[in-house]
């Protein structure tokens, strides 16, 4: 696994960091740019706290990731980037000063740690990703949005939307917010998630779709365009049941919000 900071200025763009001005860096930005070729199948995953992620269809090959630090109270020039190269692909951290004895570290997955504490920097990602290329977009304070992308998607925050549309497949977990997803594919294997605690779900799925179904919101509606062969009792709030032939877990959770499933 291969670490890199996001602190040099090179002719062929691979980095290239841009230091704002200490009296202006409430108001002026810190840019930093990555750019390189990950193989189709692997992953681009963007890791960060307080931000936006944003992620569109890139027109050539190269994968391209731009940050955009700002803050007022702290000061930019603390929270670097790194780029990890690793098996499955680059992952790409916001990393915060540790405000304890024990380092922030940029890790694929669920790996890493991200300890901040009264830090207000927001890192706000754009992201542009080849026809391919697996897309993971994970912060905290923000929206995560990932627009006509052509892979699999994965979408994840705290405090904000998750949103995404994608030739292919993807799911799609918040906290406080709305998830809208649209999907041109029904082919995956592993169980398929979108959940939220406040805030609804909707949902684009492919006409030929087939899934085994759950749904369930406690302050909401559920509401489907696809017939549904039902498993068990009938509930408002609680659906289980069978798209065509079924056989693919698709899992959709609200707390407060309504689910609804619409048939391209």
């Amino acid at each position: 696994m291969r670490v890199t900071h996001l602190a040099a200025v090179t002719l062929a763009g691979a980095l290239l960091t841009v230091a704002p001005s200490p009296a202006l860096r409430a108001q002026s930005a810190n840019p930093q740019q990555w750019r390189g070729t990950i193989a189709a199948g692997q992953a681009i995953e963007i890791k960060g706290v307080n931000g936006d992620i944003k992620a569109v269809a890139a027109p050539g090959g190269e994968v391209e990731v731009s940050a955009v630090m700002r803050g007022r109270r702290s000061n930019p020039a603390e929270v670097r980037i790194d780029v990890v190269q690793h098996g499955d692909g680059v992952t790409i951290c916001a990393v915060y000063p540790s405000p304890d004895s024990r380092p922030n570290e940029c890790q694929p997955g669920n790996g890493g740690r991200m300890n901040t504490k009264d830090n207000d920097v927001s890192v706000a990602f754009t992201v542009r990703v080849p026809t391919g290329v697996r897309f993971i977009g994970k912060t905290v304070n923000g929206d995560v949005v990932a627009e006509s992308l052509n892979g699999p998607t994965r979408v994840t925050t705290v405090n904000g939307d998750a949103n995404f549309s994608t030739s292919s497949y993807g799911e799609a977990t918040t906290v406080n917010g709305s998830i809208k997803a649209v999907m041109g594919s029904s082919d995956w294997s592993d169980p398929l998630k979108l959940h939220t605690v406040n805030g609804s779900i909707d949902v684009d799925l492919p006409a030929d779709l087939s899934a085994d179904v759950r749904a369930s919101t406690v302050n909401g509606t559920i509401g489907t365009d696809f017939p549904i062969t039902i498993s068990g009792r009938v509930n408002p709030r609680s659906l289980r049941g069978t798209v065509g032939a079924g056989g693919r877990e698709l899992s959709l959770e609200s707390v407060n919000g309504s689910i609804t499933l619409r048939r391209r």
